[in-house]
């Protein structure tokens, strides 16, 4: 007895990739002309890292890499700070001034919108038209992917929840590590309104 369970027949032909009768780790199974054929991106046979296989010019030719493509999508994409003006201009780092080595300011390129202009004076959401009004008047529209961040991922989280439910925005997604995270690494650039500092 050599240890190994066969495989059943049933599980060899009905399966959605075919299961192979061999270990193809050590090379003893070839991979299957039809996977190579028909993939979504045809497997190399040969390694591309040692420059025996060229790239293939329909990759070359629809490559993300293209100036106008990749310039196309990333005027797509809005990075939104959410924070007081205090915090976004460089005056204040959470909710007091700067202290020690704490990084204060924006993200460069950001959007500002303070999240409480969301609400009424009496706490409850402002209408969906204000809603609107408010978010594409700084270019923040339903066909763009919108990223909103604060201090903590806690108030961009709300932002996040006024697009996403209430205005019916599909590409919103939250920097939850937000300026906490971002102004702590060394090798980032960051904005400041803040002349005095």
């Amino acid at each position: 007895m050599t240890g190994e369970t066969p495989i059943p027949q049933e599980l060899l032909e009905n399966s959605i990739r075919p299961l192979q009768k061999t270990n193809s780790l050590t090379g003893e199974t070839p991979i299957p002309q039809e996977l190579l054929e028909n993939s979504i991106r045809p497997l190399q046979k040969t390694n591309s890292l040692t420059g025996e296989t060229p790239i293939p010019q329909e990759l070359l030719e629809n490559s993300i890499s293209k100036s106008d493509s990749l310039m196309g999508r990333l005027r797509e994409r809005i990075l939104l700070d959410v924070r007081t003006p205090q915090e976004y201009n460089g005056e204040w780092f959470f909710n007091q001034p700067p202290q020690g080595t704490e990084r204060a300011g924006h993200i460069p390129g950001a959007v500002h919108i303070d999240h409480t202009l969301t609400l009424n004076e009496d706490g409850t959401f402002k209408s969906r038209d204000e809603l609107q009004t408010l978010f594409s008047s700084k270019g923040i529209t339903a066909d763009k992917e919108v990223f909103p961040y604060c201090a903590i991922g806690g108030r961009s989280g709300y932002t996040w929840f006024v697009l996403k439910y209430l205005l019916g925005y599909p590409n919103v997604r939250n920097y939850d590590g937000s300026w906490n995270e971002w102004s702590r690494l060394s090798d980032v650039a960051f904005a400041s309104e803040n002349l005095a500092g």
